[in-house]
């Protein structure tokens, strides 16, 4: 197995808690990081930053905007990127229908952001998990953690995000593109156009999982996630 260090990259209004099972899983092999991306409004700013606190080469995983963030790092600097795993996100950009719809959120967000996660949480988790008050209970900490500032600005890098398709093709390392079955807002449709884009990359499918399975089956995905890092 590889020992490379380990790079993740959370998802919108989430912060480190959303990797817990899998830091302290994998933590013990090798070193493992959760990136910062909460300290600009571009996704080309915030890679950047990200880079600026990596290590010379590294896996690298993101989650929803955590994987649109890994696509931006792999533009700017494909040289340092051993290994990528791509879980429940899309290399699609946003509609225009997409878009007025995260406008909105911000509007909301702007007035009452302590509602944010009462509108994230149908969308984020499977239907059998919604009533899972742990998971939930995590959701809303996440929020408190990220705050109104940073979640606008994620949500501002979201909208004005570029189109990953094109990119696809470049990806020459070993690649895990993974999503939960149950995702309603990257469903797997959009994982298997990744996995058919990118050459030799290995795609699951997470059972019991919507937008969030390393927390909604974090031993799951943590084994997927060991397989991926000892890939040759």
């Amino acid at each position: 197995m590889s020992t490379e260090p380990l790079l993740l990259i959370p998802g919108l209004n989430c912060t480190a808690r959303l990797y817990s099972g899998q830091v302290a899983a994998l933590g013990a092999r090798r070193a493992v990081m959760v990136a910062d991306h909460t300290g600009a409004d571009t996704m080309a700013a915030i890679a950047g930053l990200i880079l600026a606190n990596a290590p010379p080469r590294f896996a690298l995983a993101g989650l929803s905007m955590g994987g649109y963030l890994a696509f931006e790092i792999w533009r700017q600097a494909p040289e340092r990127v051993t290994r990528l795993a791509l879980l429940d996100t899309q290399a699609r950009p946003d509609t225009d229908e997409a878009k007025e719809m995260r406008w909105r959120t911000v509007d909301v967000a702007r007035d009452r952001f302590e509602a944010i996660p009462d509108l994230q949480i149908p969308r984020l988790l499977a239907d059998e998990n919604l009533a899972n008050t742990s998971l939930t209970d995590t959701i809303r900490q996440m929020s408190i953690e990220t705050g109104q500032e940073a979640f606008i600005r994620q949500m501002k890098a979201i909208i004005h995000r570029v189109d990953s398709r094109p990119t696809l093709p470049s990806i020459t390392v070993p690649t895990l593109v993974l999503v939960g079955a149950g995702d309603k807002i990257t469903p797997p449709d959009l994982a298997i156009e990744m996995a058919d884009g990118i050459e030799g990359a290995e795609l699951v499918v997470m059972a019991g999982a919507g937008h969030l399975p390393t927390i909604e089956v974090p031993d799951a995905v943590t084994g997927a996630l060991t397989r991926w890092l000892a890939r040759t």
